[in-house]
């Protein structure tokens, strides 16, 4: 049923809403004094509710609409494949979205990446690229490396295994007794430069912590997990470039697997298709997800390197890849996922994405001499600050008092704490970025005389 057809009101909704749907990442009794906000639909960057108000999408609707809602070209590539193949099981039977999506990703890293495992989600990805690479040096008879190696304040995802490798307190706390301890390294993270420090010198500093572990934990340690440039959940913690490399090197040099994690940083998002091609280094996993079906369908994926397929390649099943679940490969998730790379390619995305970040920087960057603002940062289509709040009280509703005033201004913004970020759709124009930037600004100076 359509809201917007049914008469029913924004209220009612909310309520109905509260009494049946848990919602995700959500202390539910807030929602008490918090309204939720019904959505009936949704065209380019805005979101429309049943009673006609709008809201600028300036966060990808969690970081997965990347050329806007409803968009014509998807939508017809989706009515086409649903009138051919919805979904086949992908064990023992292959389509054509499938392969055609492999290859086409695959030689976007030049084929060094040339085979893609499916997957539904994120978290999803991340438990294959971990299992795999404690099977693969298993087949290999390495059995002792079965430690994994994650950065402070890293996110990876919430089922059990990505939660082992995911770094921040308030998603680990609950479920510590159910997880296998990962070794946790200093991150890269710029914003903890000393005095005189460069954000090249900190990726140094990290890069030889890492190093200190893996030279003690020489022949155990299987891989080390990063998002490459961009730790997105823990505040849009932004690193020197150089890290990769060094991390690259020091992976190769210890015999450890290099997994990256581009669910959030990869399709474009940091200014490059695949965030490590900016440093011209190449995983050994790369997982996926988020932006690659253009935020339609639930798709994940991990794509991997012919050393690591060739560990599992065997006539004993036992020795191959023992992971499934039902939905992999979902043909129209895969026709999805294609649609949005002809637009990549068709738009020239990457170049205008330039354009459109450049642009997009320049209208906030007033906000670098608020008094109350610091380390504001800035990587391809990915725009952060922290803001300086006055007391603990303050900090703790401050995420929830800027989205409320937010969305009075007709824009959608959740901050991760005291960080503000905007990770908006690839479609913005010049009068859509101004609008974003002026009433963001607006919606600062709101919250903090409040």
């Amino acid at each position: 049923m359509n809201p917007r057809d049914s008469g029913t009101s924004n209220a009612d909704w909310m309520a109905r809403s509260l009494r049946s749907v848990w919602h995700p990442c959500t202390q539910m009794q807030q929602h008490e004094s918090v309204p939720l906000i019904p959505i009936s639909h949704g065209r380019g960057a805005w979101l429309y509710d049943p009673e006609g108000r709008r809201y600028l999408d300036a966060i990808s609707s969690w970081w997965v609409n990347l050329f806007g809602h409803a968009n014509p070209r998807i939508n017809a590539a989706l009515k086409d494949q649903l009138d051919r193949l919805e979904h086949a099981m992908l064990a023992g039977f292959t389509h054509a979205p499938v392969v055609e999506l492999s290859e086409r990703l695959s030689a976007l890293t030049g084929g060094v990446l040339g085979h893609c495992f499916y997957a539904s989600d994120g978290a999803s990805a991340v438990e294959i690229a971990l299992k795999m690479s404690f099977h693969a040096w298993r087949n290999a008879g390495q059995t002792d490396k079965q430690e994994f190696v994650c950065l402070q304040g890293s996110y990876h995802g919430e089922t059990i295994g990505a939660l082992a490798v995911t770094d921040v307190p308030l998603f680990r706390e609950a479920y510590g007794p159910l997880l296998r301890p990962a070794h946790v390294v200093m991150s890269p993270d710029a914003r903890q430069a000393l005095p005189g420090e460069s954000a090249a010198d900190v990726a140094r500093r990290a890069a030889n912590a890492l190093e200190s572990l893996l030279q003690a934990r020489e022949g155990h340690i299987a891989a080390l997990i990063v998002e490459p440039l961009i730790q997105c959940a823990t505040g849009m913690a932004m690193h020197d470039p150089l890290y990769l490399q060094l991390a690259r090197t020091l992976c190769d040099r210890y015999g450890v697997h290099l997994i990256a994690d581009e669910i959030a940083v990869g399709c474009g998002r940091t200014g490059t298709f695949f965030a490590c091609e900016q440093v011209d280094i190449w995983p050994d996993f790369v997982c996926l997800s988020k932006g690659i079906s253009g935020g339609y369908l639930p798709l994940s994926l991990v794509m991997t390197s012919e050393a690591v397929y060739q560990a599992f390649y065997d006539t004993d099943v036992r020795r191959g890849f023992l992971h499934s679940h039902s939905y992999t490969g979902n043909p129209l998730a895969c026709r999805a996922a294609l649609a949005t790379l002809d637009i990549f390619e068709c738009d020239d995305v990457l170049n205008r994405n330039r354009e459109r970040a450049q642009r997009l920087g320049s209208l906030l960057a007033p906000l670098a001499h608020h008094p109350q603002v610091r380390h504001v940062r800035q990587r391809g289509m990915v725009w952060a600050c922290d803001v300086v709040l006055d007391h603990a009280a303050s900090a703790a509703s401050f995420p929830r008092r800027f989205f409320t005033a937010a969305l009075e201004h007709e824009l959608l913004l959740r901050p991760i704490g005291n960080t503000v970020y905007l990770m908006p759709p690839y479609i913005l124009d010049d009068e859509e970025l101004a609008l974003l930037a002026i009433r963001m600004q607006t919606v600062l100076a709101q919250v903090m005389h409040a």
